[in-house]
């Protein structure tokens, strides 16, 4: 693994422990000798996260859409920021730059992003680990959303597994080295339909 991308908000949050906990997966990224990909912006948790990898001396790439550089402040620090046109190409170029998916505290654009990449997993688009950084619970109802869904047998057990979830950076990136993408991929069940 040489690149981790971090989903993340581009607010703080009302609570200081996603920034924080944005500095500590960045402190972490570096010690492991991973890059952090993320969405360019120099506000909110992804400013945190993208700072604590520059000033560890870690190495930063930004993709920010032309319509958001002005918006979302596009940092001006980075190893690398890439301007292009759309949400599309950059989620397209954030997926094909990264390892791994880490989503941070954020709204419902880090949300989409998450969703997305898992469902990637899910479809055999990629094999790469995929996890949240479960800040001071922040994912809580989402998670449950996820069991909820595999009770109801939209998800299978072996493809809610491939999501990792944890409360601290090491424990999340321990199991983003440990981790093996299941043969099992999404199914549909032709008996219910």
């Amino acid at each position: 693994m040489k690149r981790v991308c971090v989903f993340c908000g581009s607010n703080p949050g009302a609570n200081p422990a996603y920034v924080q906990a944005a500095r500590e997966l960045g402190a972490e990224l570096v010690k492991r000798k991973l890059g952090l990909v993320y969405g360019g912006a120099q506000v909110g948790v992804m400013g945190a996260v993208a700072d604590a990898v520059l000033n560890a001396g870690g190495e930063v790439i930004g993709v920010i859409p032309e319509q958001l550089k002005t918006k979302e402040v596009a940092h001006s620090g980075l190893t690398e920021l890439r301007v292009v046109p759309s949400m599309h190409e950059r989620k397209r170029q954030m997926a094909g730059l990264s390892d791994g998916f880490i989503a941070l505290p954020g709204g419902i654009g880090t949300v989409e992003e998450l969703a997305e990449i898992f469902t990637w997993a899910h479809l055999g688009i990629h094999a790469k680990p995929v996890g949240i950084l479960n800040v001071a619970g922040y994912y809580d109802h989402f998670l449950k959303f996820l069991d909820h869904a595999v009770a109801e047998r939209f998800i299978k057990d072996e493809l809610r597994a491939m999501l990792a979830a944890a409360d601290s950076s090491p424990a999340l990136l321990d199991r983003f080295e440990a981790y093996r993408a299941p043969a099992t991929r999404k199914w549909l069940d032709a008996a219910s339909s």
